[in-house]
């Protein structure tokens, strides 16, 4: 008598399609970086069927339509050409130099009586000068040999190094706003004539550093003193000459280490503060903010999670999170992603028409409530509806899960008028390091990484307020080392004031 063994091949089939859907979805994101746009822009589908399919009525469905289309028709007629008058060049500001050079006719016009001219201007760029301020004491005898007079030597900078407030402030702004690591300022140096040694640069930008500490300083405690952050990280490379990158290696350079910047960030007063940690665990954000109390936003790493202990931090999360991984999902399940993605649409535009209209913040949260409030409780809903009809390790479930998990702080920003949707703005202010660190790879020393985070914190301050950095920092070059210590909140980039 034989036996049949009936053997089940479905659930095989499943965890191979599984596999399979999860190789492509993973194949999709690696040509996205590699050749696609990192904009995360959705246009929604026209084909709504397939979003009637998953149970949502039809008035739900047409509340997804951010903007209304109009048919429209085109009528060939006739016309007039009328030729407009081109608008021309923009005007070239006013306080920039005029050379006047002076073109006259090749003709002779002796006897000629002059009707107008017409001028023609042209910007133009001569490469930045370096030149040399000579300060020159005259000197004088005192009657019956009683000693000289002189006068006294005005406070430099850096009294030892043979540069002046001017030069140190652009060696700054060359690197950390324009991203131009000291080895090419170098090389330009030379080209105008000027040999300054490498390590002369790096004593410059250190001594710099140590001058305006207090600054940093000052930043640090106004920016904990809010009640709202931001908070993020990125990472940075940091030569540790601890470690020898090679067994037999002898250069004494060391490998790099993976270290992070750690930035806070203060969108209401528009403060922003970068701390160095060699890590990226929780120790760095529990020291600097252990005394916060407030509101604190971020991604959805699990490092925060342990503020929630706090009962003096409410912690919520960012919506542009959440909806990037609905974006990543639509090639695996193309009707709830993009269901998902016309959601946070309505929640952004909604956001959208506050900062358009510029409404002061109870308004803000009065259109939260009435607008915001009732689509998200609506998405929570439908997301917890649909985990449990998909895959558990699909794209669409990662995404759906995130956002279950954290949907309770993903609302709080509806709460508040002040608050924001999502981490943007911490977000904007790491672009800089992300674009500085491929030009110069590494920081040479952690103490190195620690100087560039207080730079990148008042610079990024400057920018934040719209401040010339250049101009900033060369005036408090000169005045830092006289003013007043208990005053020194006064230097600031959000409080400076130039001397008249």
């Amino acid at each position: 008598m034989q036996t049949r063994t009936i053997i089940d091949y479905k659930p095989l089939y499943e965890d191979l399609q599984l596999k399979y859907d999860r190789v492509v979805h993973e194949l999709e994101q690696l040509k996205k970086m590699i050749f696609g746009s990192r904009h995360e822009r959705f246009i929604p589908s026209s084909n709504n069927a397939s979003q009637l399919a998953l149970g949502i009525q039809a008035e739900e469905v047409a509340q997804c339509n951010i903007t209304s289309v109009k048919k429209i028709e085109y009528t060939k007629v006739k016309t007039e050409v009328i030729k407009t008058q081109h608008p021309g060049r923009h005007k070239l500001p006013e306080h920039l130099e005029r050379k006047e050079i002076i073109l006259a006719p090749q003709e002779n016009t002796a006897g000629l009586k002059k009707i107008g001219e017409e001028v023609t201007e042209e910007l133009d760029y001569e490469p930045g000068k370096l030149f040399v301020n000579k300060y020159v004491r005259p000197k004088y005898a005192k009657p019956g040999n009683e000693g000289v007079i002189i006068a006294p030597m005005i406070e430099r900078p850096l009294p030892k190094a043979i540069a002046g407030a001017g030069l140190l402030a652009q060696m700054v702004i060359d690197k950390y706003v324009d991203h131009l690591p000291l080895y090419r300022q170098m090389e330009r140096f030379k080209r105008q004539g000027v040999n300054i040694p490498y390590s002369t640069l790096t004593d410059n930008i250190s001594g710099t550093c140590a001058l305006i500490k207090p600054l940093g300083d000052a930043l640090l405690k106004i920016i904990l003193q809010t009640d709202y952050l931001h908070a993020d990280e990125t990472p940075v490379k940091v030569l540790d000459k601890d470690k020898k990158a090679r067994p037999n290696d002898s250069s004494g350079r060391g490998e790099t280490h993976r270290g992070y910047f750690w930035v806070y960030h203060n969108s209401i007063e528009r403060l922003v503060l970068f701390d160095y940690q060699p890590g990226r665990g929780r120790e760095g954000p529990v020291k600097v903010l252990k005394n916060f109390k407030g509101h604190l936003q971020t991604d959805g790493y699990s490092v925060y999670d342990w503020f929630k202990e706090k009962k003096d931090i409410t912690l919520l999360h960012c919506m542009a999170h959440a909806r990037r991984m609905f974006y990543e999902a639509q090639q695996n399940d193309k009707a709830r992603a993009e269901y998902a993605l016309q959601q946070f649409g309505l929640l952004y535009a909604i956001e959208r028409k506050a900062k358009e209209q510029s409404l002061p913040v109870a308004e803000v949260l009065q259109l939260r409530t009435t607008q915001a409030i009732p689509v998200l409780e609506a998405l929570g809903k439908w997301m917890k509806e649909e985990y449990v009809n998909v895959l558990p390790k699909s794209p669409i479930a990662k995404a759906l899960g995130y956002s279950i998990e954290r949907w309770n702080e993903l609302m709080i920003y509806a709460t508040d008028g002040r608050l924001n949707i999502d981490n943007n703005p911490v977000e904007n202010s790491i672009r800089p390091v992300a674009i500085g660190r491929k030009n110069y790879l590494f920081a040479g020393s952690h103490e190195a990484a620690q100087r560039s985070a207080m730079l990148y914190s008042l610079l990024g301050t400057c920018k934040l307020h719209g401040i010339n950095p250049f101009l900033w920092l060369r005036d408090v070059l000169q005045r830092i080392a006289m003013h007043p210590i208990n005053k020194i909140e006064e230097l600031l980039p959000h409080n400076w004031k130039p001397l008249a």
